[in-house]
């Protein structure tokens, strides 16, 4: 039988994200101008603040990792971890941010390269800027952000057995009736934040499936086409969140990791190889170097604020978006590791792996325009959507390519989808890590709802503003939960491996 299990958030949430998904179908211009306006205001009146909150995720991250606390599991003493390391790892990327790397794994650094902020484009030191820069959007900072979300619900859910719920660490902030009150508020932003952050991440990969069908196939690039793309892609991830996180998920997983390494391979050996690896072991030198300079760098004096919060302040908060549902589904599968294994293989590894992608497609891109026959970043300036079809078209077999990134593409946003609406579900069902078809189908069909009108304002910027739009004010949640978990991880013995007893709620 169909039951949903109503509660406040549930109804909360509901009230709040499906009207503006019925505005942005009814009006998406003015819905998308609305969003735009919003986001920008925000960004560039508080740049400091984002850029600032941040970085801190990557200090507390380092410290959480290579401190005295790094011993301590996520679950009992005794406990192993659930997945083996290399299911682990893949679904860290599916649910992560697979469909965005595809989808600016050429497009971003070429696009720097063309323009990189403050000096000349199109030059030796604008391809390696280009390159740190990219490393910088989609690094440590990306990387401890989704971390540090999901390290705090998985040492209470599986360390001090508590509901998964973005509300739980705030029962160690709070006190008497305060705290139902704000339990139910954080729950409820966290849910907006993740419904936004989804929608606006599959609008852009459904204008991604679009353009790489209308270069192979010639699909008209209308609306209808996309909102057929996402029909197909809604029918796939609702029936992939239905088999289960154990099953649908894992193998999706397993099955982009092969795709996307056999794609990467290739271009290493039919590209530039050694530019390829040269570009790898530069950048991340260079990266390496300047990374706490360009972790505070807003080009005030330079006049190009603008500039910070279109890239660098709308990637760190789009990260700040996705954490909550990220941050959720990596607590979920990563019971039994401790945090010292946990920061290695949810930080350090894909920051890693994020650079070598980088360097293969970003790389193998300004080869083309610095040492190639050029024309890729006219291609990717026309239409950032075709950026990867374009360049793949550079290549021998270029279209069985062409082929393999659609399928790609496809399954990175069916796994992020499928984990966004596990995640969705269980945080409106009071934290069932087995949560209800019926509560999955209201949830995935809302994020469908709510992508198709950012779809129909047909513009990759007003994609990336609803993805940043929750996590504006789901900010002030993440920092009250980093003080709960500080004052619980303060009750750990860090000689002796269980918790001290926590205080009676």
């Amino acid at each position: 039988m169909f039951q949903i299990r109503l509660n406040t958030v549930f109804v909360a949430a509901l009230a709040i994200c499906f009207p503006i998904g019925a505005w942005g179908v009814l009006a998406p211009l003015d819905m998308a101008a609305a969003v735009l306006g919003f986001t920008t205001y925000v960004m560039t009146g508080a740049s400091w603040w984002w850029l600032l909150l941040c970085t801190s995720f990557v200090v507390f991250a380092a410290f959480l990792g290579l401190g005295p606390y790094g011993r301590i599991k996520l679950g009992g003493d005794d406990e192993v971890p659930e997945f083996s390391t290399a299911s682990w790892i893949a679904m860290l990327f599916a649910g992560g941010m697979g469909a965005g790397l595809l989808f600016w794994g050429v497009a971003e650094p070429v696009t720097h390269f063309e323009s990189p902020p403050g000096m000349l484009g199109g030059t030796a030191p604008a391809a390696r800027e280009a390159m740190v820069i990219t490393n910088l959007h989609w690094g440590f900072h990306a990387w401890s952000i989704y971390g540090v979300c999901a390290l705090v619900i998985a040492y209470f859910t599986f360390r001090l057995k508590r509901p998964p719920l973005i509300s739980t660490p705030l029962n160690a902030v709070f006190a008497g009736r305060s705290r139902r009150a704000a339990a139910t508020v954080a729950d409820v932003l966290g849910v907006v934040a993740v419904v936004f952050g989804i929608a606006g991440s599959l609008a852009m990969g459904a204008l991604q499936v679009r353009s790489g069908l209308g270069t192979l196939f010639d699909v008209p690039q209308t609306h209808l086409a996309s909102l057929l793309v996402l029909l197909v892609l809604y029918a796939a991830y609702m029936i992939s969140t239905l088999t289960g996180v154990d099953k649908g998920m894992r193998i999706l997983s397993n099955i982009n990791m092969v795709i996307a390494l056999a794609i990467m391979l290739f271009i290493v050996i039919a590209g530039p190889t050694s530019f390829i690896f040269e570009s790898f072991i530069d950048t991340t030198g260079a990266y390496a170097s300047r990374l706490l300079q360009m972790s505070f760098r807003l080009f005030p004096y330079e006049g190009l604020t603008d500039w910070s919060a279109s890239w660098t302040l709308t990637y760190l908060i789009w990260w700040l978006a996705w954490g909550p549902f990220v941050g959720i589904f990596i607590a979920r599968i990563s019971r039994g590791r401790t945090i010292r294994e946990f920061c290695a293989g949810v930080i350090l590894l894909p920051t890693v792996f994020s650079i070598l992608w980088f360097a293969v497609f970003g790389g193998a891109g300004i080869y083309i325009e610095l040492f190639g026959p050029g024309g890729l970043s006219a291609l990717v300036a026309e239409n950032v959507s075709e950026a990867l079809f374009a360049f793949l078209n550079y290549f021998p077999l270029g279209a069985l390519l062409g082929y393999l990134a659609i399928v790609l593409i496809f399954i990175f946003l069916v796994t992020s989808a499928d984990s966004g609406t596990f995640v969705l579900s269980m945080m409106t069902t009071e934290g069932d890590l087995n949560p209800p078809a019926p509560s999955k189908i209201v949830w995935g069909s809302l994020v469908a709802v709510i992508t198709a009108a950012t779809l129909l304002a047909g513009s990759v910027d007003v994609a990336r503003a609803m993805a940043t739009l929750g996590a504006i004010p789901f900010s002030a949640i993440l920092i009250l939960q980093i003080v709960g978990f500080l004052r619980a991880l303060a009750r750990e013995d860090v000689g002796w491996r269980r918790p001290v007893a926590e205080p009676a709620e």
